[in-house]
């Protein structure tokens, strides 16, 4: 990966509908060019893939959590149940295996205050190895991003 290809993906990540030709122009490349190493990068898997965001309060979805969350048992089987549980829900928008005071760490979005706690007493309450989650509420987001630093 170059300088070229970097300024690439700094336009993109912050854009994915900007034109080819755009890129060409503000990286001073060919369009072919351009074209030639963005297929590449996604052929790469450097750009996994190209979504759009949401206005998360625009979907009605007022309660940003902060969870972190001890199992009971550390065993391989019951760590893949979690996961796969974690990666199939769609409250679940971030989830983390950490090492230090907890296993993992989660962000969940809901409605309000009563869909979080539906949400807790289903994901939470009725795993019997979960030992243990702590939640934040956020109060105000100061950002969020998923840009990558380039």
């Amino acid at each position: 990966m170059d300088g070229l290809d970097r300024k690439i993906l700094a336009l993109v990540q912050s854009d994915s509908r900007i034109t080819i030709q755009e890129l060409a122009e503000r990286t001073g490349a060919s369009t072919a060019s351009v074209q030639r190493r963005l297929r590449a990068m996604r052929e790469a898997g450097t750009i996994k893939r190209e979504v759009a965001l949401l206005d998360q309060q625009a979907l009605g979805l007022g309660i940003t959590a902060v969870v972190s969350v001890d199992l009971e048992r550390d065993s391989v089987e019951q760590t893949e149940t979690f996961k796969r549980k974690a990666k199939n829900d769609p409250h679940v928008t971030n989830f983390y295996c950490i090492a230090g005071d907890s296993d993992f760490v989660m962000i969940v979005v809901a409605k309000n205050i009563q869909d979080y706690e539906a949400f807790t007493q289903r994901f939470f309450f009725a795993d019997k190895n979960v030992r243990k989650f702590r939640t934040s509420i956020v109060v105000s987001t100061v950002k969020a991003t998923l840009e990558m630093p380039l």
